[in-house]
């Protein structure tokens, strides 16, 4: 299928093909030589801003390196597929995760996108402890979308990430001293192992959950065009 960018009003006419029941969903991606994940981005994006929300971004994407590792860690754990990562983390597209894998497979280092960085990427702002925890379980009860949970607190993306660390090794009470650096996994005792797979077990099921909720939504959609 071709990768190259869509203007708006093709997007539309593919969406109205869509709802005018002309052609079948590989039809329909056939026809028009988009990916089926596409298709439904599309369609989540126009019923929730209608034609805003296919509006394509211009500004050029920055990036800190906490996301970039992060995004290639989740990608690298077999746990999620290209398209989730690029799709959990808000990056532009695949070749720029498949750029910064690349370059962490060849043993470089990642590095901040540099200058025009975001508020919510370059410093952070001082909280209380219940603001702590609170971000900390919006993160994982969202995907650990760590920059759209900066975004919404007006706190740094470096504050959410070591957050969610701590609350997943320690629990909230970790989260009442915010001085000191995060223990890396590599330090981490057994027991500790344990407790954060359970953790991230939990936090996977809820995501999952969220998945097939999502799934049901556009059979939902599928059923009603039949």
């Amino acid at each position: 299928m071709s990768n190259r960018s869509h203007s708006i009003e093709f997007k539309l006419e593919v969406i109205q093909a869509y709802n005018q029941e002309m052609y079948s969903v590989r039809e329909l991606c056939s026809k028009y030589q988009i990916h089926v994940t596409s298709l439904y981005e599309w369609i989540e994006k126009f019923e929730k801003a209608g034609k805003q929300g296919l509006v394509s971004s211009k500004k050029w994407r920055t990036y800190s390196d906490t996301l970039k590792e992060a995004a290639v860690t989740d990608y690298l754990s077999g746990s999620y597929s290209l398209h989730e990562v690029v799709r959990k983390y808000n990056i532009s597209t695949k070749s720029v995760l498949r750029g910064w894998i690349k370059k962490y497979n060849s043993h470089r280092k990642l590095k901040d996108t540099g200058k025009g960085r975001t508020n919510s990427m370059a410093k952070g702002r001082t909280t209380t402890w219940e603001e702590r925890k609170e971000i900390a379980i919006y993160c994982m009860k969202n995907g650990k979308n760590y920059q759209e949970t900066a975004d919404k607190y007006k706190v740094s993306y470096h504050q959410v990430y070591h957050w969610v660390k701590k609350y997943e090794l320690d629990g909230a009470e970790a989260l009442k001293d915010n001085r000191g650096r995060t223990k890396m996994e590599s330090e981490w005792s057994p027991e500790e192992k344990i407790k954060v797979q359970m953790k991230r077990m939990e936090w996977e099921n809820e995501r999952l959950r969220a998945e097939n909720e999502f799934l049901k939504k556009l059979e939902e959609i599928e059923r009603r065009r039949k």
